[in-house]
């Protein structure tokens, strides 16, 4: 695959890249467990294909993520300009993050994962932590952030979280390398488009997740009816049914079309798809390939999206 550079780091990313959060066992967030072995052999699977970069984050699965990552690197090493990133989190038990967190967060990540340091780390949710200041303020956590790039620890900073109306203005604020943000640039929303937009003027690698919604547009309505990681209704789900149909007439994959309609883009630097199987990684790559006619772009760009906020009522659960 092509690497698309991330800012003047040195870093360079492919145009598809994997997650594993629920690598970490997170039945509360998808619906299903997943044991060690599965988890192994996925991210197996990951560093033997053509993709650079796997993320996880330290709180994923408090803490398994990481850990079940490490237990596989220690068996094998990173292939060559492979990016492993990871993300700075709040203490869980107190929301505490102020710049000591920072510290005890990354310190905590590189010992699950047997490593010295991280080519890209993000901080990650601010907006559930105990007090905002704590992050934003003179030698908070944003600022702590920036040292540890600064000491080596890390080739490249960004920001990793969901709530827009907090994130535009700290990324504004802060010369980020990177950016993620999930589940707010599918086919059902395009709450993220401005934020993008920005961002990509200012020269952010945009780094976009969830293309499925939580899952729905690549497992189906029926056997996944859940968007973003919530219970749906018939009604919420409706223009998920549309997109199903277009492509069952068109015989494409819908999570071929979700995978593809964030990949064109060409704002995107990655497209980051969570996967907890070894088959999905397989399927990822083969929808990333798949042949789509214009034909179903046309129909799509016809549908309507949402532009708020797609987890506005999300019962937040890190489990």
């Amino acid at each position: 695959m092509e690497r698309r550079a991330v800012g003047d780091t040195g870093l360079s990313l492919t145009p598809l890249s994997f997650g594993s959060s629920g690598l970490g066992d997170m039945p509360d967030t998808y619906g299903y467990k997943v044991d060690a072995d599965r988890a192994h052999a996925t991210v197996s699977a990951i560093l033997d294909g053509p993709c650079n970069m796997l993320d996880t984050s330290n709180n994923y699965g408090m803490g398994r993520s990481e850990a079940r990552i490490g237990d596989v690197l220690r068996d094998r090493s990173l292939p060559n300009g492979f990016v492993l990133a990871t993300k700075l989190d709040r203490d869980m038990g107190t929301g505490r993050f102020d710049a000591a967190r920072v510290r005890q967060s990354l310190e905590e990540s590189l010992g699950r994962l047997g490593l010295d340091r991280v080519p890209l780390l993000h901080l990650h949710d601010p907006e559930h932590a105990r007090d905002l200041n704590e992050i934003t303020c003179k030698n908070g956590a944003i600022d702590e952030l920036f040292k540890l790039k600064d000491d080596g620890l890390c080739d490249a900073v960004g920001l990793a979280m969901g709530r827009l109306d907090i994130m535009e203005p700290i990324l504004a604020a802060h010369p980020f390398d990177a950016l993620i943000s999930h589940n707010r640039f599918t086919l059902l929303n395009r709450s993220a488009d401005r934020m993008f937009s920005d961002a990509h003027a200012r020269g952010i690698a945009i780094i976009n997740a969830a293309p499925y919604a939580g899952g729905v547009l690549a497992k189906g309505s029926a056997d996944m009816p859940r968007i973003t990681y919530q219970p749906a209704t018939d009604e919420a789900l409706a223009p998920v049914r549309t997109i199903e149909a277009i492509c069952a007439k068109h015989d494409v994959a819908p999570g071929a079309v979700a995978l593809q309609f964030s990949m064109r883009d060409p704002r995107i630097t990655s497209t980051l798809v969570g996967v907890s199987k070894p088959e999905r990684v397989a399927q990822t790559l083969a929808w990333a390939q798949a042949d789509i006619p214009q034909a179903v772009w046309d129909a799509l760009a016809d549908l309507p999206f949402e532009s708020t906020d797609p987890e506005a009522n999300r019962v937040y659960k890190p489990g």
